[in-house]
Formats: C-alpha cells, sequence, structure tokens
C-alpha cells in the first residue's frame, strides 16, 4: 500500500487571528513532515498537505484542538510519492475565492444534503442542478442533467446566477462541487439574493463517489480532482485522464492520441490560443524532462508536483 496520505481539508470557521495562526501551523507542520499548502483567512481554512499517516494523523488533532476547527473533517487519498515540494501557510482574503462582500458560511449557508439522499433530490423535476465548477471539470464528468454555467473560475458564478436565475421562478436549487467547499459557499451568496431553498452535497462529489454503488450512480463521467490522480471514477478509483502541463486542462486518451496532442507542450484545448511565450517555455522546459528522464533523474516528477502544488479548488 503507498506509505503517502494526501488529506484535503476546510472549515469554515471564525478566525480573525488567522495571521496570527500562520507560523504555529506552519512549524507544526514541517515537524511533522508534512508537504502541500494550507490557506488562512478570517472565513476558516482551506487546503491538501501530504505526509506520513503519523504526520496527517497529527495534524487533524492539533486543528481539532481550538475549538473553532473542531468539527473539521478531511478527505483521504494516497500516493506512493511526495505530491508536494514543500509546506506553505498563505493568508489570503478568502479560502475560496467568490469575490462578494458580505458573503459569510459562517453566518448563514443553504441545506446540507447526505449523499444517500442526493438521487432523490436531484430526481425531482422542481430542482434546478448546478454544477458550481468550472468548465474544464464539466466538461470530463458530472450528474445527470447538471446545468453547466460555463465558468473559468468561481469568481464569475455569482454574475452567472443573476443572470439565468430567479429566486421567483427557480424554486429550488441544487449544487455540487468536488469537495463540498464552492458549493456551500454558494448556496450562502444565493441565499443571499433571495432565492428560499438551496441545497447542497456535503462532501461533495467524492464523498458521493466513495459511498454510492456504481448500479445507484447518477454521475457520469470522471472527477477532476486537484492532486497528482487527476481524475477519479466511481468508488474513488483513479481515472483515466492525463492533464496537459500547459494548460491544465485534462485530456482524455482519445485526445492524446491527437495531432495537437504534445506530451508538456500543447492539447487539443490550447493548441490554436497558447501565447508563443508559453510555448516556446513549455518546449524547453519538455527538453529538459526528457534529458532529465535519460539520465535516470526525477525532474519531471518535480514539474509535475509543482503543477499539482499550485493548483486549488477554486
Amino acid at each position: 500500500m503507498p506509505n503517502i496520505v494526501v488529506a484535503a481539508l476546510y472549515k469554515f470557521a471564525k478566525l480573525p487571528d488567522y495571521r496570527e495562526m500562520q507560523n504555529g501551523l506552519f512549524n507544526f507542520c514541517v515537524t511533522q513532515g508534512l508537504n502541500g499548502t494550507l490557506l488562512l483567512a478570517a472565513e476558516g481554512i482551506n487546503g491538501t498537505v501530504a505526509g506520513t499517516r503519523a504526520g496527517i494523523d497529527a495534524l487533524i488533532i492539533f486543528l481539532r484542538a481550538d475549538a473553532r476547527l473542531a468539527g473539521i473533517e478531511h478527505k483521504e487519498s494516497y500516493s506512493d510519492e511526495m505530491p508536494f515540494d514543500r509546506m506553505k501557510v498563505r493568508l489570503k482574503k478568502e479560502i475560496v475565492t467568490l469575490g462578494v462582500p458580505g458573503v459569510d458560511p459562517n453566518e448563514k449557508v443553504g441545506t446540507y444534503v447526505d449523499a444517500k439522499d442526493w438521487n432523490a433530490l436531484i430526481s425531482d423535476p422542481d430542482v434546478v442542478l448546478i454544477d458550481t465548477r468550472n468548465g474544464y471539470e464539466y466538461d470530463i464528468g458530472t450528474f445527470r442533467g447538471a446545468v453547466d454555467p460555463h465558468t473559468t473560475t468561481f469568481r464569475e458564478f455569482p454574475a452567472y446566477i443573476k443572470k439565468n436565475l430567479d429566486p421567483v421562478k427557480h424554486k429550488k436549487i441544487a449544487m455540487f462541487c468536488t469537495g463540498g467547499i464552492r458549493c456551500e459557499k454558494a448556496t450562502s451568496f444565493m441565499l443571499e439574493q433571495g432565492f428560499k431553498e438551496v441545497y447542497h452535497l456535503q462532501g461533495g462529489i467524492l464523498k458521493y463517489l466513495e459511498n454510492i454503488p456504481v448500479e445507484n450512480s447518477m454521475w457520469e463521467g470522471e472527477c477532476f480532482v486537484f492532486d497528482q490522480r487527476i481524475s477519479v471514477g466511481q468508488g474513488l478509483k483513479v481515472g483515466t485522464h492525463d492533464q496537459c502541463f500547459a494548460c491544465r486542462h485534462p485530456v482524455s486518451q482519445d485526445e492524446k492520441a491527437l495531432p495537437s496532442y504534445q506530451a508538456g507542450i500543447s492539447c487539443l484545448h490550447c493548441f490554436d490560443t497558447l501565447p508563443q511565450k508559453t510555448r516556446a517555455r513549455a518546449v524547453e522546459r519538455q527538453k529538459q524532462n526528457e534529458l532529465a528522464l535519460k539520465r535516470g533523474n526525477s525532474h519531471i516528477g518535480v514539474s509535475q508536483k509543482k503543477q499539482t502544488e499550485t493548483q486549488s479548488e477554486s
């Protein structure tokens, strides 16, 4: 069994002293041999870290010792090698960026729906089912009947809601995302906009895929994840997608067979739009990767780690 545990965690909590928490949290993670990124803001904590079983367990105990984070939960995956190069604890205005002042999930959120009850909710013809993730995530998998807002970042979600949904006309709204953080914050925003019945999938898609048998599943495709697995399917089995290093869009096996795909350089989604400077850097980086591979070094692995480390559920 892989010896590296990868833990994704978040919790909305009032942390007015989040700046003072930074050094202590960073130092604790370093002493436990953990790598990854944790975000701290006045509204809570969010991030993904990796390390030994003992190190991850120690971090969860450390966080829960703060009464404000006592209920924090995390999701685990496993890796044969460390997916992150270093440990970072960053200070942010928001732990997931919506960009709308006054939206506070610590004050109000929609109704949590357990994975086992999700199918019944989204089968209701009166429910509008919205995928709060980005377009490239929707492209490789989503729930049956879900609406794609065609967003490239979570910041664009409020504009989509204001343009396309009406609290008077759309009575029941159900939303979901990868791990739960985006849809939870989205419900807070929608309640502020006057929507009354707003639901969100507790634990996100990952919790659903982990707990719902494939024969009962209403999920179609794979779920993009922000770590070295790239995508997962039912039961959280590692998916079939790779990722374009240049634009970071997930790439299917069929897309890898197209002329537009060049490993480390371009894919169908960026071949015609990639700036020349970006392409040139990608070509040079790929050359260095190939040379390192011939020498038996881990240059490619390090590059992939850095790419994964800069991503987050946003």
